[in-house]
């Protein structure tokens, strides 16, 4: 069903005019929740610190949480202390429900796979909500020296006052222009109007203008133990790659692109839940997975007697991306003297050191 919908979704092709008549149901129901907020019947909650959230207007994953990595280390070098806030999708824990901080030794099941990544690879606080506003007061509590808060999702979260938007692109752009389930649009969006802030495409070819970026796998590969493996050495090898994520074939098209050839590969849903799956490959394989699937794959005892190495993304914006967002970030922040110093915080902010 879901290759079948995403053919759909190219073009305004039969199967995506059948489905044509549900997605005014869709428009009807989500202009309503707009509504809503507009006419103040439903309120709008403001951080005391400025919200950027990042997001996308199509279904399925375009590469978000990359980005909001790369904001988190380029807020970093230039000293400004960062929290993150998710609603942690895919959350089935005892703790699904409850407002937490995301820590090391938290279940991914309570905190959903994505925050659990950005933990792992950047040094900033990450708390998750089913209610964002809830997610960034429990932040400022624990620290209240953070500067600036990032929203991983939440483009249609209105709940949530934001101050700047991001919208994340990939090579799809808007599809067929539909919105859901005709076509792959969460919102209303016209290619080019003004006020729908930033857009950056994380794709090779960019359907329309936007700021780009370029995304490639490192060319080594890290087990669990955090021992890191060259990839050139794995050539020559019996390999399989898996990817529980919104775009496997991406991460195998990467992988053959850094020099591996014969590779089996296994496509999971997106938040695949591993913990009742069993792997259709020897523990003689080397099995290569996406950073996403590694903080779920490396806590289960059942994969333990497998190779099991993550591949890491390395994903830059543009320079000109970055010098856009600290313009609309610059008036929003405090004069550059009442900045606390990012080497001193009272208040142990994990990226103040």
């Amino acid at each position: 069903m879901n290759k079948w919908l995403a053919r759909s979704w190219r073009k305004r092709g039969l199967g995506a005019r059948l489905l044509w008549p549900l997605s005014l149901v869709y428009q009807a129901l989500s202009g309503f929740h707009r509504w809503l907020y507009r006419a103040g019947v439903l309120k709008t909650e403001r951080s005391p610190v400025p919200v950027i959230v990042v997001g996308n207007v199509v279904a399925g994953g375009a590469g978000k949480t990359p980005l909001v990595i790369a904001l988190v280390q380029h807020f970093k070098r230039h000293g400004l202390l960062v929290g993150v806030v998710s609603r942690g999708y895919g959350r089935r824990g005892r703790q699904a429900n409850d407002c937490l901080e995301v820590l090391e030794n938290t279940p991914i099941s309570d905190s959903g796979d994505e925050p659990a990544l950005i933990l792992r690879v950047q040094d900033a606080p990450v708390f998750v909500a089913n209610r964002r506003m809830e997610a960034v007061n429990a932040l400022l509590v624990k620290y209240p020296a953070t500067q600036v808060i990032i929203s991983d999702d939440g483009l249609q979260h209105h709940r949530l006052a934001r101050d700047i938007d991001i919208t994340v692109f990939d090579d799809r752009g808007v599809g067929n222009g539909w919105l859901l389930p005709a076509g792959p649009l969460r919102q209303p969006y016209t290619v080019g109007r003004p006020n729908q802030g930033l857009v950056l495409h994380t794709g090779q070819s960019p359907a329309f203008k936007g700021y780009v970026s370029t995304r490639h796998l490192a060319d080594y590969a890290v087990n669990a133990n955090g021992h890191q493996v060259a990839l050139s050495s794995l050539k020559g090898q019996t390999l399989t790659a898996l990817a529980g994520i919104a775009n496997p074939q991406a991460f195998f098209d990467m992988l053959r692109a850094s020099g591996l050839q014969g590779i089996q590969t296994i496509s999971l849903p997106d938040h695949f839940d591993f913990s009742g799956y069993t792997w259709p490959v020897s523990t003689d394989a080397v099995v290569l997975c996406t950073e996403k699937d590694a903080v779920k794959l490396f806590t289960l005892t059942q994969f333990r007697g497998y190779n099991l190495l993550a591949v890491p993304l390395e994903f830059s914006p543009e320079p000109a991306f970055f010098a856009a967002v600290d313009a609309l970030l610059a008036p929003l922040l405090p004069e550059p003297s009442d900045l606390p110093s990012p080497h001193e915080h009272p208040n142990g902010h994990p990226n103040g050191h």
